[in-house]
């Protein structure tokens, strides 16, 4: 309670741009408008919402934002999925926000890791093989490239999510891939062994995909993980620091490198 004895606070009324922009999200999350349906014109949603065009504009740009809304060559509005990568850079901060620790975002990865590739073992096409193994030799080949073999390793966990053939997981695990992707660079640059590891890790998996070995998937893929976080700590940081701390510390690091 307030000093005054008063229980609640003042309510704050959502501003109306916001409130066209939930009323449009809605009928797209709910199916009531599908991607590539046609959302109306900008003057249609002013005089269905009843607010002016400045609203309605402020609005849609939200929505833009988000990728639910896109625009034609003519600046129609239409609904749109939003790609995966904004998606989960939106859930990516989020997790920073909230403080999340790397030893939670470890513990998610295993999970998340083993689930995919189980999926890739049963639903892995020959060309999905064929990228990966492709992905593999530009690893062998970035040696001595910290940044470049993140990539890499960021592109090879996304390509065995794409050969799971599973949306959901794909559409999961990639807020943590975001998260993790910086943290493999350190290790790149800090653990020598790391890039061997990891190359040898990589064959192993495709080739269980490609054996269709789900127990050595599974093995190889939690050693994998194991071998990040065991990497992680050999680098200096700790799993029960912040995901923010430990960036904001990387960043300084590499700031003062180039200058």
């Amino acid at each position: 309670m307030t000093a005054t004895g008063e229980r609640f606070a003042k309510i704050n009324a959502m501003p109306a741009y916001q409130q066209v922009a939930e009323a449009i999200e809605r009928k797209i999350v709910d199916g009531g408008i599908r991607p590539g349906e046609p959302i109306g014109t900008e003057a249609e949603l002013v005089r269905q919402f009843g607010v002016n065009r400045s609203t309605v504009r402020e609005g849609i740009r939200l929505l833009e934002q988000g990728g639910l809304i896109r625009r034609s060559s003519d600046r129609r509005l239409f609904a749109s999925l939003p790609r995966y990568q904004r998606l989960a850079s939106r859930i990516s901060r989020a997790l920073v926000l909230h403080e999340v620790t790397f030893r939670e975002l470890f513990e998610a990865m295993m999970a998340m890791e083993t689930a995919t590739i189980e999926q890739a073992v049963d639903h892995a096409t020959a060309a999905d093989i064929a990228v990966l193994e492709a992905n593999l030799e530009r690893t062998v080949a970035a040696e001595g490239k910290p940044g470049t073999l993140a990539e890499l390793d960021t592109e090879f966990h996304t390509l065995l999510a794409n050969a799971s053939h599973n949306r959901v997981l794909q559409l999961a695990r990639e807020p943590s891939g975001l998260l993790i992707y910086p943290t493999t660079e350190i290790i790149f640059e800090k653990v020598r062994e790391s890039q061997p590891r990891l190359v040898a890790a990589h064959r192993h998996l495709i080739e269980a995909v490609r054996g269709r070995d789900k127990d050595a998937a599974r093995s190889w893929m939690r050693r994998h993980v194991n071998d990040w976080r065991k990497g992680f700590e050999r680098s200096g940081k700790s799993l029960d620091h912040p995901i923010e701390r430990v960036y904001a510390e990387h960043l300084m690091v590499a700031s003062g490198e180039r200058r």
